[in-house]
């Protein structure tokens, strides 16, 4: 079984990340992959990883297609690779319109397109080609170093057009803010497209992003929980995500309340049933059996996002480093 874990890590420098994932590797976290929304960018701590680890593989779930140009993603995921020969997955994804639109000043259009098209794009250049894309927008990029060997691509999906072109285009997918119990129908749908390609469905990898709450009493637990939840839930592409998966009816009254301007009012409504569906909290044992069980119902690699919280940065620091030495492979 792998073992990933989300990084960087909350209230840890990227300077002193070289020494904790070496110790992480030691623990038996075989995986570490990057995320990307309003902190570090996706590729600074893959470098890190790359650079003073041995053998654990390092992702990206995930660099966001619509906020580096082409040439660009090509270029860092390059980097990384050459760092890490053999151990980097180059995690694409398309984010959220608040992160492309309101932050970044894209604009998120064609998804399912641009996805395809970048997936294109991406493995002819590494291959030494040169290419051109209408959609993109590039005219005639080749890049001036070879890869020996170019980098898998996962594309992080939810619902059934992306999943499927995940499992049509890509080595992997990158699954996110679900139940284990939600885990089948979801893999049942990128592995449909992996099979309509001529792939074998059992090859595709399955990478699942799983936040584990920090060991608090329970109103604190449940109060965290209710925030990040809120968080996500209320963005479209993650309520419509949970209608499709027969949440509709839940959730509902909460982004009822939070489009009406009632925060606080929406975080009271989100049931415990979400939370315990959602996150992972409780003992070392409640926590490693409901992680284990995401693995059961078709995850193949699990990766843990620490929730370290405290009231300052060393606290949260130090929280997640006692999460992490709890939290390593069984």
């Amino acid at each position: 079984m792998r073992w990933g874990l989300t990084i960087p890590l909350e209230g840890i420098p990227l300077s002193r990340h070289g020494e904790v994932l070496r110790q992480a590797e030691g623990m038996g976290y075989t995986d570490f992959w990057t995320v990307e929304v309003d902190g570090l960018d996706a590729f600074a701590p893959a470098i890190v990883a790359a650079t003073t680890t041995e053998r654990a593989r390092i992702g990206t779930a995930i660099a966001n297609i619509y906020i580096r140009g082409p040439a660009l993603l090509a270029m860092s995921a390059m980097s990384v690779a050459e760092a890490a020969p053999g151990r980097f997955i180059l995690g694409l994804g398309v984010s959220t319109q608040v992160i492309v639109e309101r932050w970044n000043g894209g604009r998120v259009e064609k998804p399912l397109g641009r996805m395809r098209e970048t997936v294109r794009f991406l493995r002819s250049v590494w291959a030494g080609e040169r290419a051109s894309s209408e959609l993109l927008g590039v005219q005639g990029f080749r890049l001036s170093r070879r890869l020996a060997s170019p980098p898998p691509i996962f594309v992080a999906a939810l619902r059934e057009g992306m999943l499927r072109l995940a499992g049509e285009v890509a080595d992997g997918v990158i699954i996110n803010w679900l139940s284990p119990g939600d885990v089948p129908r979801v893999v049942a749908v990128a592995r449909e497209g992996a099979a309509r390609a001529g792939k074998d469905p059992r090859s595709l990898e399955v990478a699942c992003r799983i936040f584990v709450l920090p060991p608090l009493p329970d109103g604190a637990i449940r109060a965290i929980g209710r925030r990040l939840i809120a968080a996500y839930l209320t963005a479209p592409v993650y309520a419509q995500f949970h209608a499709w998966l027969g949440r509709e009816e839940a959730i509902r009254p909460v982004l009822q309340a939070w489009q009406a301007g009632d925060r606080q009012g929406a975080l009271e409504l989100i049931p415990d049933s979400l939370l315990e569906e959602l996150l992972v909290f409780g003992s070392r044992r409640e926590c490693l059996d409901k992680i284990e069980a995401y693995c059961r119902h078709g995850v193949t690699i699990p990766v843990l996002l620490l929730v370290a919280v405290g009231q300052t940065p060393q606290e949260q620091g130090e929280m997640a480093l006692r999460m992490l030495q709890e939290l390593a492979r069984p």
